[in-house]
C-alpha cells in the first residue's frame, strides 16, 4: 500500500500531535502515525505547564481544555532534611493560568486529536508503526510503516520524527546525538490519597533518598529516585524493604506504603539526557524527545516538546503549503529551538550533578542548597525559579496566520 501526503509525522505524542493539528489548521495535508492502538499508557509525563496552557488560550481552547479532569499546582515545596522550603511560587506569573495542570497524558492527546479531526486535512492513524525511511539519494522522501492491514509506504514532502527518545527515524537517518548522562533513575508508583492529606506537590530530600509526590486527586503519583542502574538492587532487597523505605519518606502514616501491592505496580523510568547535533537532513526534521531527551527534573518534557511543535508549525506551514520546502527551512527549526533546549538541559544537569547526586550519596544531615536559600530569601529573586519552570527560556506563540486558519 502507498499513500501520499504533504507532511507525515511519526509519533502521536505531545510534539507530533500538536504539530499535526497546527499544520492542519493552516491547511497543510498532514498524516500523524502512532504505533499504539490508543494513548492509554501510565506513568508518562503529565505536567501541563503555563507555557502550554497559554498556547491553548491563544488557540481559543483553554476553557474547554480545563473541563478535563486535572489538578492545579500553584507552588512546589521541598523538604531538605528537617527544613521545609518553597521552591517555586507560580502566583506572580504574567499569564492567565498561574499554575501547572496535572492531567493524564492520554486526556491531553485525545483532546488534541479531537481538535485535529475538525480539520479536513488532518489524519491520525493508530496501530501504525514506522520501521524505516525511504530515500531518494540523500533526501528522505517517505517512511515504511507496519500496520494491521499490512505494510504501508507513506511518501511526503516532509517526514517529521516525533517518535520519542528511542526514535527509530533518527537512527535510520544516521543522526548523531550527544549523551550527557544522568546520575539517577526513577521508580514510579501510586499511593492512595486521603481528603485530609496536603494539597501540595512536594519533594523530600533526605540522606541517600529523594522522593517526589504529585497530587492526583484520589491518589499520589510518587517518584522514588535511585542511583543510576540501582533498580535491580532495590528489587533484590524485597518489596517489604521498599515499602519501609517509602514509608519513612511520606509525610503521613508510614503504613500507607503497604498499599503498593507488588513489583508490577512499580515502573522504572531510565533517565537520559541527550541532544542531536543536527536535527534535520533533507526531507526530515526531528522534534521533541526525538531531538532531545530531557531529564524528569521540573517535569518540562511535554512542554518543551509542545514548544518545538509550535516553532516548527510557525516556520514550516507556509513552505509546505506552497510546495517550496527547502533544507534551509528545516534547519531554522533547530536554530529557533536550540538555545532553549541547551539552556534547559544545562539547568537540569546542574540540578542533577549539584543537588540530586549529592543527596543520593549523602550519609549525614541534608540542608537546603545555598542557591535555593538565596533565591527564596530575596522576594524578587524568588520569582526566577517559577518563571523558568513554568514558561521556559523561550516560550513560543502560535502565529496569527495559523490562529485564523491560513
Amino acid at each position: 500500500m502507498d499513500q501520499r501526503v504533504t507532511c507525515c509525522i511519526v509519533g502521536g505524542g505531545p510534539a507530533g500531535t500538536m504539530l499535526g493539528v497546527l499544520l492542519a489548521r493552516a491547511g497543510v495535508d498532514v498524516l500523524v502515525l502512532e504505533k499504539h492502538k490508543d494513548f492509554l499508557r501510565d506513568f508518562r509525563g503529565d505536567t501541563v505547564h503555563p507555557s502550554t496552557l497559554q498556547l491553548m488560550n491563544e488557540l481559543g481552547w483553554l476553557d474547554e481544555f480545563l473541563q478535563l479532569p486535572h489538578q492545579k499546582v500553584f507552588k512546589l515545596t521541598g523538604q531538605f532534611g528537617d527544613t521545609p522550603l518553597t521552591i517555586a511560587d507560580l502566583s506572580h506569573l504574567p499569564v492567565k493560568t498561574k499554575y501547572i495542570a496535572l492531567m493524564p497524558q492520554w486526556d491531553f492527546l485525545n483532546f488534541l486529536a479531537a481538535k485535529g479531526r475538525a480539520y479536513p486535512t488532518f489524519d491520525l492513524r493508530m496501530n501504525a508503526e514506522a520501521v524505516g525511511l525511504v530515500f531518494d539519494g540523500d533526501r528522505v522522501t517517505g517512511v515504511n510503516v507496519k500496520t494491521a492491514e499490512g505494510p504501508l509506504t507513506v511518501r511526503a514532502d516532509l517526514i517529521v520524527a516525533a517518535d520519542g527518545r528511542s526514535s527509530v527515524l533518527r537512527k535510520a537517518a544516521s543522526l548523531v546525538s550527544e549523551d550527557f548522562g544522568a546520575p539517577m533513575d526513577v521508580m514510579w508508583f501510586r499511593l492512595p490519597r486521603l481528603p485530609t492529606d496536603t494539597e501540595d506537590t512536594q519533594a523530600r530530600f533526605d540522606a541517600g533518598h529523594l522522593f517526589v509526590m504529585l497530587q492526583r486527586g484520589d491518589y499520589w503519583q510518587c517518584a522514588y529516585v535511585i542511583p543510576k542502574g540501582g533498580d535491580a538492587k532495590v528489587r533484590a532487597a524485597g518489596l517489604d524493604a521498599f515499602r519501609k523505605s517509602v514509608g519513612a519518606l511520606v509525610p503521613f502514616e508510614p503504613g500507607r506504603a503497604n498499599a503498593i501491592p507488588d513489583w508490577d505496580h512499580v515502573k522504572l523510568l531510565t533517565v537520559a539526557v541527550d541532544r542531536l547535533k543536527e536535527w534535520a537532513r533533507p526531507g526530515l526534521v526531528c522534534i521533541g524527545d526525538a531531538a532531545h531527551a530531557m531529564s524528569p527534573v521540573g517535569g518540562v518534557g511535554i512542554n518543551l516538546a509542545v514548544q518545538d511543535a509550535v516553532a516548527a508549525a510557525n516556520l514550516l506551514w507556509q513552505p509546505l503549503k506552497e510546495k517550496r520546502l527547502s533544507f534551509d527551512d528545516l534547519k531554522k527549526v533547530q536554530a529557533r529551538r536550540d538555545f532553549p533546549t541547551r539552556a534547559t538541559q544545562r539547568l537540569q544537569l546542574t540540578m542533577q550533578n549539584s543537588i540530586i547526586a549529592p543527596t543520593l550519596a549523602a550519609t549525614g544531615k541534608i540542608k537546603p542548597p545555598l542557591v535555593f536559600r538565596l533565591l527564596t530569601s530575596v522576594p524578587l529573586l524568588s520569582r526566577i525559579p517559577a518563571r523558568l519552570l513554568a514558561l521556559g527560556f523561550r516560550p513560543e506563540h502560535v502565529s496569527q496566520a495559523i490562529i485564523v486558519g491560513a
